[in-house]
């Protein structure tokens, strides 16, 4: 091909990989179109992301029942009447002669995965609380062995510090929840091939829900203690309380913004190390470099297991560590 089609360019490969899709990449041409779900005009429009088809200026067009959709970097755009593509403006980059789509439930990347991930724990757990039911408090065996471990560490190393021994049970099932969903995705995201592959837990909108979660729970738990240290210190002079008052309550939204970034950050950066260790070979084109990146791809990988999991211990204990300060008695 010409020379700036055969040009390797490694941002593209990478960002392309890490953002959420309406197909899964099984390999070469050959990829899985997922559905897709449009809520326009109060009609609803299904169709698979098969059907779209490319164009030459790289956006993809398809016609259903009357309407003209064209998709570019994987949003959606209804296109006006007689409009055959999108004219994007070159100041403001926004197409000038189509809208996005703002109900679109399609069936993404991220969301097949978050599915998934959630019927594997619906598996999971109602599985083990059988097997509770059935043998009683007798010696835990099979996966029971690995889970107990697992739940008894998010209760003893997590909960009953930070929320206190006396009011941790309430907040539990929240926290467990948490604690195995994250964990779960972030595994799911590290394993290169369908029906996995997703970047969930590196999507911004993903940790920004969990995260204002948890700011909810910790909200509606706050006592009257909590609420009287953020908008009225007791024994602090009262100009000093109108300077701090207004700090306070920036507080009570950094926190969860805190937990979204961090997650978000996290994740997506060690996707991005293991997809830049093996674009060295093709910047270089050279397989020598191969001996070099691999082995340290490998190391990343290894390295992110730790990772999936510390994640998902930060996120559950500063979960725990909000609560347990909006529920902490007057001492």
């Amino acid at each position: 091909g010409n020379k700036a089609e055969s040009e390797f360019n490694a941002t593209e490969m990478i960002m392309h990989h890490i953002k959420d899709a309406h197909e899964f990449h099984v390999a070469g041409d050959f990829s899985i179109a997922l559905p897709i779900i449009l809520w326009v005009d109060g009609q609803l429009i299904t169709f698979s992301s098969a059907q779209f088809k490319h164009t030459d200026d790289g956006s993809q067009l398809v016609e259903v029942s009357g309407k003209n959709f064209a998709k570019v970097h994987e949003k959606i755009y209804l296109l006006d009447e007689g409009a055959h593509g999108i004219h994007f403006n070159h100041e403001t980059h926004h197409p000038e002669n189509a809208h996005a789509i703002l109900l679109d439930f399609s069936i993404t990347k991220n969301i097949f995965s978050m599915m998934m991930s959630a019927i594997i724990l619906l598996l999971v757990f109602l599985n083990l609380g059988k097997k509770y039911k059935k043998r009683g408090i007798a010696a835990p065996k099979g996966s029971q062995t690995f889970f107990e471990a697992l739940i008894l560490f998010v209760q003893n190393e997590i909960a009953k510090p930070n929320i206190g021994d006396k009011k941790y049970g309430k907040y539990m099932p929240y926290l467990l929840t948490v604690f195995f969903f994250i964990w779960i995705n972030n595994l799911i995201g590290l394993i290169p091939f369908f029906p996995f592959s997703a970047n969930l837990t590196g999507n911004i909108g993903f940790t920004l829900t969990l995260a204002f979660i948890t700011f909810l729970v910790t909200q509606f738990s706050g006592n009257k203690h909590y609420w009287s240290h953020i908008l009225w210190m007791p024994g602090v002079p009262a100009p000093m309380k109108l300077i701090m008052a207004p700090i306070e309550l920036v507080g009570i939204v950094t926190k969860p913004i805190a937990l979204m970034i961090r997650l978000f950050a996290n994740i997506t950066a060690g996707h991005i190390i293991i997809l830049s260790l093996f674009s060295i070979i093709f910047i270089f084109k050279d397989a020598t470099w191969a001996g070099l990146s691999a082995p340290l791809a490998l190391f990343m990988n290894v390295l992110e297991l730790l990772v999936a999991f510390l994640q998902a211990y930060v996120f559950t204990l500063l979960s725990a560590l909000f609560i347990g300060q909006a529920v902490e008695d007057h001492h």
